[in-house]
């Protein structure tokens, strides 16, 4: 995908964010897509500074720059939204694009991409960034909503007592 795509998913991401994250549609929800926005848009863009030097799509579209991202906050304490918009550029590129990227680079320079995408010159290339976006908020959603009530049920459903224990997606 070109910039705009990229800019597209960014800003479709946080608005997503806000009311997945707070679903209420309040000033709560406002308040997260204001706090997700920058962080999500420029993550979004942020692969694609390896146009100005290094090799494109390989640079800075692997997963080890993608741990180093969402590493970041953890160790930093900010930045949290960042790694959303690096992770999700990556899906773009893979899925939305015929060329792919090179997941495994420097170690390898095989490009990894989906038969189903289109090129960044496409008149379709706005459709497949909406599309992916959906996917990758129906996914976030999921994660968020579903997961921690299933582990919950996991865990109820042991023959031993847990005890202790913080559930860490509440």
């Amino acid at each position: 995908m070109n910039k705009k795509g990229h800019v597209l998913n960014g800003v479709l991401l946080a608005i997503g964010l806000g009311y997945v994250l707070e679903p209420a549609g309040d000033v709560a929800t406002f308040r997260t897509i204001a706090a997700t926005l920058v962080p999500v848009t420029l993550g979004a863009l942020l692969p694609d500074v390896d146009t100005a030097f290094g090799k494109h799509r390989k640079t800075l579209h692997n997963l080890p720059v993608l741990l180093i991202v969402a590493a970041y906050p953890i160790y930093f304490g900010n930045l949290q939204y960042v790694w959303i918009g690096v992770a999700t550029h990556y899906a773009l590129d893979i899925i939305g694009s015929r060329r792919g990227i090179a997941l495994f680079y420097p170690l390898s320079s095989t490009e990894y991409g989906f038969p189903t995408g289109v090129t960044t010159s496409s008149t379709y290339a706005d459709a497949v960034t909406v599309v992916v976006t959906i996917v990758e908020l129906a996914l976030i959603a999921v994660v968020v909503h579903v997961v921690p009530g299933l582990l919950d049920t996991a865990v109820e459903s042991l023959p031993y007592a847990v005890e202790n224990t913080t559930n860490v997606f509440s």
